[in-house]
């Protein structure tokens, strides 16, 4: 038995990536702010797996996500692989969006990825886990006006550093980068995006590898996407 905890685990990324691993075998805890939603996803992947456990907290609430993990050895004694996914996006621009946004922004991107990590790392050390991180495109190169890039380039950083922290354990980390996906950021889909089942397929290529072997960095985008 394997075991996944999916922050951002509601919707898009998130979820397709939880319902791909249930397929692939995995048993899922679930982690995202809208209980209704994750209520919805909890039971898509119970109909091809086993409940999953659910807990319906904000990622910068660093006592939620305590006991997110707790909850996860409790049920299933192990943790295996954690995804740390939960993010938000702004308008770019430095006078488009408001401070509100950007504050929620940033706790949600950079500190929510830490706290993720904080809860998550003895654990994964204990089993000589793997630790996904979703960046962005944006992480890649700076994007005009974008303090989402900021973020992104933060988790980027972050996901170096917790990789020379854990050297030596058998640890793993794999950080995403995608392009333009087509989530519930969007009213209307980008032209050409890419799906959430792309970047599930991506998570769980770098989870499905040999213990001895890291993906580090998996970057993806559309065909007709430059930048």
């Amino acid at each position: 038995m394997s075991v996944l905890l999916i922050t951002g685990a509601s919707s898009g990324i998130g979820l397709r990536t939880a319902i791909s691993a249930a397929e692939a075998g995995w048993d899922l805890s679930l982690v995202a702010r809208d209980a209704a939603r994750l209520q919805s996803a909890a039971a898509q992947v119970a109909d091809v797996r086993a409940q999953p456990v659910t807990v319906a907290a904000d990622v910068a609430d660093a006592p939620a996500l305590d006991d997110a993990v707790a909850r996860t050895l409790e049920r299933f004694g192990r943790l295996d692989a954690v995804f740390a996914n939960a993010g938000i996006g702004a308008p770019r621009g430095f006078t488009a969006s408001t401070p509100e946004r950007w504050r929620e922004m940033v706790l949600t991107n950079v500190l929510g990825t830490a706290l993720t990590i904080r809860a998550a790392l003895p654990a994964l050390r204990e089993h000589r886990g793997h630790l996904v991180l979703t960046s962005s495109i944006a992480g890649r190169q700076a994007l005009a006006g974008s303090l989402y890039s900021a973020t992104k380039h933060a988790v980027g950083a972050m996901a170096d550093s917790v990789r020379e922290e854990v050297a030596g354990s058998g640890m793993r980390v794999t950080v995403i980068e995608p392009g333009t996906v087509n989530t519930p950021y969007f009213a209307t889909p980008p032209p050409g995006a890419l799906e959430p089942d792309d970047i599930a397929r991506a998570v769980l290529q770098a989870l499905r590898q040999p213990a001895g072997v890291e993906l580090s960095e998996l970057f993806i985008r559309p065909t007709a996407q430059r930048n």
